[in-house]
């Protein structure tokens, strides 16, 4: 059909110009016709073969059913990610529900071993439909690659052969369905095997659905202030460790610690330790590292810390650093955040007029080695995390909607607006920190144990949108 098309374009030309005439020389000349009539003659030379405009479709109707097929690829990666966790948490329930019956077998009737029975049966026949659909997609991929490596061999050949011009813009598409592919593959690799402790992104762009792992050990909604995660440090043998603390209020006095997440979710922690007579404090925005409590002192008005391994506690005031608080809720003046890069502190002054302030702290002279200004009042935020040396500062969309809308890198000094919005379980929430030991967000929302998984942006900074910076 192009090769129609195009015969036709040099048959019209020929027309404007008047009659055509098929001769071995000249392209065009003038002629002196009959009754003094100037005759214009065009010569036309059809090329020797026509452009095979069959196999340009083909690879062309390919790449729309690649680009379809990866779409729909895309969307069960993040159905896989859901039900990965979603099992795994169901098994440790599962596991945990069985220990305690077999704990105490007069407890129990036939029918209640039956229905355990008949749950983990369930179990056992999601996780191989799960398997078999992630190996499925496996398999997709590589007959991807075979086709789209197939389909560019076609139209390096017709590119070669006939007119490049033809051919361009489909090979424009078939790089567009490659890159389409290599993101496919990618969030695949980055959901089965993270790339743990790596800062090679150019930051978060996706937040999953809330994970809701449980109620708080106490059992009550009442306990709405508090916290719980990882240790972001972990000493050898305690890498499975989780801690947790909550309140009715803000007050912080004490936190306990669970060898693994069943034991979390059993409530059986292996120690429990409670704060000194003039180191309990208020604020919920305190954390884990290297087996040591950072948290907020009110008295005197600082950051302290408590080495479990010592036992010792230290405190260090902030000059300049005052009390403005997260939206939320009152009495959070100190947040501690930890990522790859080390030990951070967020807080504001009188000085930047409530806007946030980020510190960088040394972990062994429990000093600040370095401070950054930002142009964000804290008291609009909701809560504030690090990755990779750049603070995400949250705000609440409505009830039940949370958006990630600002964020500051230090390596750059800039601060830009971003929007990515993801699920609140709970309206509210105090505690929300990032564990780069497994790239997830922690939240104490309500109550109740919430953790996030997050998706970052892998491809080359060239490729990333220029930010909207925030002067």
């Amino acid at each position: 059909m192009i090769s129609t098309l195009y015969f036709l374009t040099l048959l019209s030309s020929a027309l404007a110009w008047g009659r055509i005439g098929l001769r071995s020389e000249g392209s065009l000349r003038n002629e002196t016709g009959g009754e003094n009539e100037d005759i214009c003659t065009c010569n036309a030379f059809l090329p020797a073969s026509t452009f095979p405009v069959g196999d340009l479709v083909v690879v062309e109707q390919k790449a729309v059913e690649i680009s379809q097929t990866l779409e729909l690829q895309m969307g069960k990666l993040e159905e896989y990610e859901i039900k990965v966790i979603d099992y795994a948490e169901k098994i440790i329930k599962l596991t945990a529900e069985i220990e305690q019956m077999e704990k105490n077998t007069d407890g129990y009737t036939e029918n209640d071993f039956i229905e355990k029975k008949v749950e983990i049966k369930q179990v056992e026949a999601l996780i191989k439909e799960l398997q078999l659909s992630i190996n499925r997609s496996t398999v997709i991929f590589e007959s991807l690659h075979v086709e789209i490596t197939a389909a560019v061999a076609t139209l390096t050949r017709l590119e070669k052969t006939y007119d490049k011009n033809m051919v361009l813009l489909t090979r424009r598409e078939y790089i567009k369905v490659q890159v389409q592919l290599e993101e496919c593959e990618r969030r695949h690799q980055e959901l089965f095997n993270p790339n743990i402790g790596s800062c090679a992104h150019t930051g978060i762009v996706k937040v999953s659905k809330p994970i809701v792992s449980h109620l708080n050990i106490h059992l009550s909604s009442s306990y709405k202030f508090g916290g719980w995660g990882k240790d972001s440090k972990p000493l050898p043998e305690r890498e499975s460790m989780y801690w947790y603390s909550g309140n009715t209020n803000t007050h912080f006095n004490y936190i306990r610690f669970y060898a693994d997440y069943k034991s979390l979710i059993l409530r059986e922690h292996f120690e429990n330790h409670n704060l000194a007579s003039g180191w309990q404090s208020y604020g919920n925005n305190y954390i884990i590292r290297e087996n040591t409590l950072y948290y907020q002192l009110n008295n005197p008005f600082g950051i302290a810390k408590l080495n479990f391994t010592t036992m010792k506690y230290e405190s260090r005031v902030i000059p300049k650093a005052s009390r403005f608080s997260y939206a939320q809720f009152t009495d959070q003046y100190f947040d501690f955040a930890a990522d790859e890069t080390g030990l951070w502190v967020i807080y504001a002054t009188d000085e930047s007029g409530g806007r946030i302030v980020l510190a960088k702290i040394n972990e062994a002279s429990f000093g600040i080695e370095e401070e950054w200004q930002t142009s964000m009042y804290k008291p609009s935020v909701s809560n504030a995390f690090m990755v990779c040396g750049v603070m995400y500062a949250v705000r609440s969309l409505d009830i039940l909607t949370e958006e990630i809308f600002y964020k500051y890198d230090t390596k750059t000094s800039q601060g830009s607006f971003t929007s990515i919005s993801f699920e609140r379980f709970q309206e509210k929430f105090s505690n929300l920190d990032y564990n780069p030991t497994d790239q997830k967000l922690y939240m104490y929302n309500d109550g109740y144990y919430v953790n996030y998984h997050l998706w970052f942006n892998h491809t080359a900074e060239a490729t990333v949108a220029k930010p909207v910076l925030v002067t």
